[in-house]
């Protein structure tokens, strides 16, 4: 079940990375806010599903909740999900 959850971690961090680097300068500096649009929901729907994993994945491992949040809360900074895919996904 950690496999699944290093790509959505991966995925989701990517499309945080691609929401704030290309998205947001586009819809801001050259009035394009499609990109937002597309990169924010796909974004919005990578987020859910990294949130959904890592709790069933907690569970399963019986993670202590303390882990289970930090994993959550990396989810909104920038290459946070790089790191808990490094550090805390693998076994």
């Amino acid at each position: 079940m950690l496999k699944p959850l290093k790509w959505i971690a991966l995925l989701e961090g990517v499309s945080l990375l691609v929401l704030f680097g290309l998205a947001m300068p586009l819809k801001y500096l050259f009035d394009k806010p499609l990109a937002v649009e597309i990169v924010g929901m796909t974004h919005g729907v990578l987020f859910v599903a990294y949130i959904i994993t890592v709790l069933i994945v907690g569970v399963i491992y019986k993670w202590k909740i303390g882990i289970i949040l930090l994993s959550m809360l990396v989810s909104i900074v920038p290459f946070g999900t790089f790191y808990a895919s490094k550090k805390w996904f693998v076994r």
